[in-house]
């Protein structure tokens, strides 16, 4: 190696010359910091394009009758919001958070596997653009939900190649961010850095990416599945030629159960590195809080059949189901429980990601109340495909990931940019969010009860007035995101210096770089003992 790579971290400032410049930086860069930037921007983006089609929905279902758009349109924006939100804003924004964030917090230069990163970046936007080309093609865009359930997803006209290119590959993004965060951090961690003194945050994301390859690969047989059912002239699904309809369901859900923990597990880290560093306590029971992440991966692969309870399966099925749902309850219960006694007479402050980290463990707690509601077979008949199953899970969703997302992006914001934000904006970004998505997504636990359906875009006018309610709590909290975009620019443009720590309570190697951190961080391996890892 050259001599003017082998550097110690700390005399950073010739690393700052050897930076790419211009739009090659970001079309071939093969840093963990700007790739894990550009996943970032790009989720950004994409949650707003599927916030757009939201309002679209919620616009709709303002007044009973039709009022703006016509039914299979309507169907085409539930469908797509949800590809689009899950595909493209929550495991992006997660994958952008580990991409930045794990190397430095194990004390590794980079990625193991930085070329691959760059691929796996850019395979999104063009997944992105065949997805949304739908939009303008015979038949128009997929409408049959995002779980792509056959036949109905099967009327699709021109658009069905798309959707299936389309998801096949952002399985393949997703598989190889997976694979990399494991090289990553299997094989690059600093002298010192055992797998017992890891931040919580790298755990979850280890835990995470071994769910992604075993689940993702089943979403694409899925799919291949449906892809040979269409053109085929094969009948895996297909009742006329022997298929069965409901074994797509089984498979699906086989990847869409260990899915939702993909999607919440990072969230959960980044909580677990926030609410220690403003408690300004260690967190309480990190043994426990890797083993209980561990569990729920685990018990994700057995739960799968919980979505399906109303198909007709034999009662011993749904008895099974019904218990092993049950069962997740109670890691899940031991991480709250951890996170609580942490806070517990700690010395805290609730700065902006104190803020979000605490919304995350409220309303969480509500979705995940909800879920062992559920989870309950007889009682789920009634639930089942009404608002209840919509408002549970956009409070696992929404305050549960996103809100997890955003306490990360303030949490980290001043060591990516070297600036402080704005602390008051910062607040009343979380408060107008908080408000805001209780008055969108509480009020759908009552019209589910009262029987009104998911996926329909009119409705008997008893359930105006509710409708109406929860359609202004999501203008507002659309509206309110624009705050938070405001808060990233003003603070990527300037502001407050920040510290190299930033956080007075912060532990881990990430607090010991400058901010920002040098382009090319721990060229020297940092020598980890307790007091410097999750302390």
């Amino acid at each position: 190696m050259s001599e003017a790579v082998i550097h110690d971290h700390d005399s950073h400032d010739d690393h700052h010359d050897h930076k790419p410049t211009g739009i090659g930086r970001w079309l071939f860069s093969t840093n963990h910091k700007d790739i894990g930037t550009m996943y970032l921007v790009f989720a950004l983006i994409m949650f707003f394009i599927g916030g757009a089609m939201a309002m679209v929905i919620r616009l709709e279902l303002f007044q009973p009758g039709m009022q703006y758009v016509d039914p299979q349109f309507f169907n085409s924006m539930t469908t797509v919001h949800a590809l689009v939100m899950i595909f493209g804003a929550l495991m992006p924004a997660g994958v952008g958070l580990a991409n930045w964030m794990i190397p430095i917090m194990i004390g590794a230069p980079d990625m193991a596997m930085p070329r691959m990163n760059n691929m796996s970046f850019w395979i999104l936007p063009f997944a992105f653009t065949l997805l949304l080309s739908t939009f303008f093609m015979a038949g128009g865009a997929p409408a049959g939900g995002w779980t792509m359930y056959p036949p109905l997803v099967l009327q699709l006209d021109h658009g069905f190649p798309f959707l299936i290119f389309a998801v096949h590959f952002l399985g393949i993004s997703s598989i190889m961010g997976a694979i990399n965060i494991i090289a990553t951090v299997f094989n690059m961690r600093a002298p010192g850095m055992t797998f017992m003194r890891l931040p919580l945050f790298v755990w979850t994301w280890i835990i995470t990416a071994f769910l992604l390859i075993a689940s993702m690969p089943v979403l694409a047989g899925a799919v291949t599945m449906l892809l040979t059912d269409k053109y085929f002239g094969t009948a895996f699904f297909n009742a006329a030629g022997g298929g069965d309809p409901v074994m797509f369901q089984h498979v699906f859900w086989f990847f869409g159960h260990p899915e939702v923990y993909i999607l919440v597990l990072p969230s959960f880290g980044v909580i677990s590195q926030i609410i220690p560093t403003f408690s300004r306590k260690p967190l309480f029971g990190y043994a426990s809080m890797v083993y209980a992440t561990a569990s729920i991966a685990f018990l994700s692969f057995f739960v799968w059949a919980h979505h399906m309870f109303t198909v007709g399966m034999p009662l011993t099925g749904e008895l099974f189901f019904m218990y092993a749902t049950m069962s997740i309850a109670v890691p899940t219960g031991v991480k709250i429980f951890n996170w609580m006694a942490t806070m517990w007479k700690g010395a805290m402050t609730f700065e902006t990601p104190m803020l979000f980290a605490i919304g995350v463990l409220f309303m969480f707690s509500i979705g995940g109340f909800s879920g062992l509601m559920m989870g309950i077979t007889p009682v789920d008949f009634q639930y089942h495909d009404t608002y209840f199953i919509v408002a549970h899970f956009h409070y696992v969703i929404v305050p549960g990931i996103i809100f997890g997302i955003i306490g990360g992006v303030y949490f980290w914001l001043p060591k990516w940019t070297g600036h402080m934000y704005d602390e008051t904006l910062g607040k009343w970004h979380f408060w107008l969010s908080t408000i805001s998505v209780n008055i969108l997504f509480f009020p759908m636990h009552f019209v589910g009860l009262a029987g009104m359906p998911r996926r329909i875009p009119d409705y008997n006018v008893q359930f105006t007035d509710w409708n109406q309610i929860i359609s202004l709590g999501g203008f507002a909290f659309g509206l309110s995101q624009l705050i938070f975009v405001w808060v990233i620019i003003k603070c990527v443009r300037g502001g407050e210096k920040a510290t190299d720590q930033v956080w007075e309570g912060a532990h881990g190697l990430e607090w010991t770089l400058p901010s920002p951190p040098p382009f090319h961080s721990f060229t020297t391996p940092p020598q980890v003992t307790d007091a410097t890892a999750h302390s």
